[in-house]
């Protein structure tokens, strides 16, 4: 009758009210979902949704038709799960995100777990990004901060944050000795590609007059502007303790400060290879907590 890939379209205008923000979240041109409705429109022969001055609304039968397409594109999502699953099981691989300046210091562990488990490998796949595990980007994470309800996991160690400056700095401008100080002084932040995260929210709360000297995409990028001398601000301990060059102001910063959680998807977790590694990694907790709480 249709094409099952035309639902994509049809729910991404029905979430996003019009074509220019469903082609967004699509990746896709706005011409391209405009023809892939009018598509699904013709091959159903009923009009789903109608143009108005403000973007895009769903007709009656669009809206009876709405919560039958999402059961199919959930039951698409858990058809793709369970394959993708089933072929890295058949592979042996563990593809694991975390951020990028902890894998160094975790690979000595994971060597372990290679040595424990000589079938099973695992892929590093690093981003400051938090990847969806439910559409398969990663199998595992190993990440701080808030979660996705729908992940389960178990808590590793705790993320302690304090507010670090350089050498240099402090030397030039002084130190900062606590949160009220901060307007005085200029501070590194985070671009708009990482806005949500908490640093940024505590930053503008903290010290909303402070001039912003540099904005960074990703954690580490935002060591290395402190540590070049460009300002202050709050960096997690694990990583700013091990660098000679960064001096701790104040700290630990409560409002900062979260758990490391290794997390998966329900289905991944009853699987073997995923159950054997997070055995491990629960096991070896007294060995991360220097890398990941510092």
């Amino acid at each position: 009758m249709f094409d099952w890939n035309d639902l994509r379209f049809f729910l991404a205008v029905a979430r996003c009210g019009s074509t220019i923000a469903a082609s967004k979240a699509l990746a896709t041109s706005q011409s391209t979902v405009q023809r892939r409705l009018g598509e699904l429109e013709a091959r159903i022969g009923r009009a789903l949704a109608v143009r108005q001055t403000t973007g895009y609304r769903l007709t009656p039968f669009g809206e009876k038709l709405l919560p039958l397409a999402e059961r199919v594109e959930a039951a698409v999502n858990d058809f793709e799960q369970c394959v993708t699953g089933e072929v890295r099981e058949e592979a042996g691989v563990i593809r694991m995100t975390c951020p990028e300046p902890i894998v160094p210091r975790l690979l000595p562990i994971i060597d372990q777990f290679h040595a424990r488990h000589p079938k099973l490998r695992v892929e590093f796949v690093t981003s400051d990004r938090y990847l969806d595990l439910t559409k398969g980007e990663a199998d595992v994470a190993l990440r701080s901060g808030d979660t996705e309800d729908e992940l389960v996991g178990r808590k590793i160690a705790d993320s302690i944050w304090g507010v670090y400056a350089s050498r240099s700095y402090v030397e030039q401008h002084g130190k900062p000795e606590g949160p009220e100080d901060l307007d005085q002084h200029r501070v590194v932040s985070l671009d708009d590609a990482m806005s949500r995260h908490r640093l940024v929210g505590w930053l503008n709360s903290a010290a909303p007059n402070a001039t912003v000297a540099a904005r960074s995409n990703s954690i580490l990028g935002l060591m290395q502007a402190v540590r070049s001398g460009l300002g202050v601000s709050a960096l997690p301990v694990s990583m700013a303790e091990q660098d000679v060059e960064l001096v701790r102001l104040f700290g630990p910063v409560v409002e900062l400060n979260r758990s490391w959680r290794l997390l998966t998807h329900p289905d991944l977790r009853r699987t073997r290879r995923i159950s054997l590694f997070f055995d491990f990694i629960v096991e070896q907790r007294e060995a991360l907590k220097p890398i990941l709480t510092g």
